[in-house]
């Protein structure tokens, strides 16, 4: 069942509809191969002084998502996000423009382009007379049509929130807005991503094994749950998702492994809260001849190791 299109939705495929009559593709196949990202241009040109001083030569090709424009007649500012930060570029008509057709600035930009649509520029960093570091852009080009619109959080002159995406069930359920609009989700994923790094290095150092474990399991077993229950139609027999993976670690100990690990994902058909997911991840490890004090003694050093690492 089709839901009823907001008017921002139903503006944005009309958009669509018009670039692709001015011959622009909204959704290029074609690559864009970028020479900064936002930490780069500010890292690579914290020396630059204004336009006047610059070497237009210089091209830097950033790409990124719309999320502020301010329109100011014949050039504008806008700020695009990329996967490191913001960076602000300065349009002008004249420049993207060089020609009598200005439909590029006068139809595209200023028309057919929304907050959340991901463009491509080409130009070089100035700073304004504010100071700020900013790409002057000499392209623009299309990269991708956002067909909905992003939730607008602002921020007033004494810090406080309005409009935020903030509801618990939607920030969990839509993942890809809330690493949009709310600074510091993106931190978390990243530093997850630091955190299993870390712990493989620190396992892989010790010596031991990574490997990988069946998910669908013909007898469930390691723990005291109630599994999801599958079917294998070639074989016409139930399977099991895994609620563990410890049995089959313990069987690679039995074959000569001195000390085995597995990131494994499980599943257990239980009730959920905060602290109980029906799937979640887990790192089990197994050693040969160690006891439960020296085990200890290791997780430790992995949890400082970890800690230090992210």
């Amino acid at each position: 069942m089709s839901h009823a299109l907001s008017d921002q939705e139903v503006a944005r495929r009309e958009a669509l509809n018009k670039l692709r009559e001015l011959g622009i593709e909204p959704f290029p196949a074609a690559n864009f191969p970028v020479t900064h990202t936002a930490v780069a241009f500010e890292k690579d040109f914290a020396e630059a002084g204004p336009a006047e001083e610059q070497q237009p030569a210089a091209d830097v090709v950033m790409a990124g998502r719309l999320m502020s424009v301010r329109i100011m007649g014949k050039a504008s500012f806008a700020v695009l996000r990329d996967h490191t930060g913001d960076q602000q570029v300065y349009i002008a008509r004249d420049e993207i423009c060089p020609g009598e057709d200005k439909t590029l600035y006068n139809e595209v930009f200023k028309k057919l382009l929304h907050l959340g649509d991901f463009v491509g520029v080409k130009g070089f960093a100035f700073r304004t007379r504010t100071g700020e570091l900013t790409l002057h852009v000499k392209e623009l080009t299309v990269l991708a049509k956002s067909l909905r619109p992003l939730p607008v959080v602002k921020t007033d002159e004494e810090g406080n929130v309005h409009d935020a995406f903030a509801d618990p069930e939607l920030r969990h359920r839509m993942r890809y807005v809330d690493l949009v609009v709310n600074a510091g989700v993106r931190e978390t994923f990243l530093k997850r991503t630091r955190a299993v790094s870390a712990m493989r290095r620190f396992l892989d150092d010790a010596g031991y094994v990574e490997v990988d474990t069946p998910v669908l399991q013909a007898i469930p077993g390691g723990a005291a749950a109630k599994p999801f229950v599958t079917h294998h139609n070639a074989l016409d027999v139930p399977y099991y998702l895994r609620i563990a993976n410890e049995l089959y670690l313990k069987r690679l100990i039995v074959g000569g492994f001195h000390g085995v690990y597995e990131f494994s994902r499980n599943f257990r058909n239980e009730g959920m809260d905060r602290t109980h997911n029906p799937e979640f991840t887990v790192m089990e490890l197994y050693v040969a001849y160690q006891d439960y004090h020296w085990m200890m003694d290791f997780i430790e050093g992995l949890f400082r190791h970890v800690a230090t690492a992210t």
